[in-house]
C-alpha cells in the first residue's frame, strides 16, 4: 500500500480538472474522441461519452515508464450533476506502438466529492491499445489512441467502503509523447 501522504498528494493532483484544450480540438481529445463503460457497485451508470462532452489528456509517465491518459466527463445532467475521471497508466506502453495485454493501473475519481476508487498495482487490469496513429503534421509527438480496458476485479474505494466493478471500458483519445515542461 502507498504511504499516506504521497498517496494523497497523487490523489489530490488527479482531483483537478483537466487543462484547457488546444485551440480547434474538442475538448483534447480530436473529433472522435470518445469513452464506453458500464459501471456497477460505489458508482452505477452507463457512460457513452463523445467528443463534445469527454475531456482527454495524455502524457508520458515519470522515468520513461510508458504512457498515462485521463478521460473524463459527465455523470448525469442537471445542476447536481458531477464529473467523473478515468486515469489509465500504462507502463509498458510504447510511443507509437499498439500493444495487446498491457499491464494497466486504473483509478477512478468523481470530481468534487473526494472518491476515489483504484487497483493497487497492475496484475489485475490489462488494456488493447489497438491503435497510436500520429497526429497534426504526422511526425509525433501526439496521436490518436484506441483501446478497450479489462479488468479481472473490482476498483477498491480508497477512502470508503465500495467498490466498482465494470465491463470492458472501450476509448479513443489523444496521447501526447513529449514531457510536460
Amino acid at each position: 500500500m502507498l504511504p499516506a501522504i504521497p498517496a494523497l498528494l497523487l490523489l489530490s493532483a488527479c482531483n483537478s480538472p483537466a487543462p484547457d484544450p488546444e485551440p480547434g480540438s474538442v475538448y483534447g481529445c480530436g473529433e472522435d474522441g470518445r469513452l464506453e463503460v458500464e459501471l456497477y457497485g460505489g458508482i452505477s451508470a452507463s457512460l457513452d461519452w463523445r467528443a463534445d462532452e469527454l475531456a482527454c489528456e495524455g502524457m508520458p509517465r515519470p522515468n520513461d515508464e510508458g504512457a498515462r491518459l485521463r478521460l473524463s466527463g459527465p455523470l448525469g445532467t442537471g445542476p447536481g450533476a458531477k464529473n467523473v475521471a478515468f486515469i489509465i497508466a500504462l507502463p509498458d506502453l510504447q510511443e507509437g506502438q499498439p500493444g495487446s495485454e498491457l499491464p494497466t493501473n486504473v483509478t477512478l475519481m468523481e470530481e468534487g466529492s473526494g472518491r476515489f476508487f483504484a487497483t493497487r498495482d497492475t496484475s489485475g487490469c490489462w488494456t488493447d491499445v489497438t491503435s497510436q496513429d500520429p497526429v497534426g503534421n504526422g511526425n509525433g509527438p501526439e496521436y490518436r489512441i484506441s483501446g478497450m480496458l479489462y479488468c479481472v476485479s473490482p476498483l477498491a474505494e480508497l477512502n470508503g467502503g465500495s467498490s466498482i466493478s465494470f465491463t470492458n471500458l472501450k476509448f479513443t483519445g489523444r496521447l501526447t509523447w513529449k514531457p510536460p515542461e
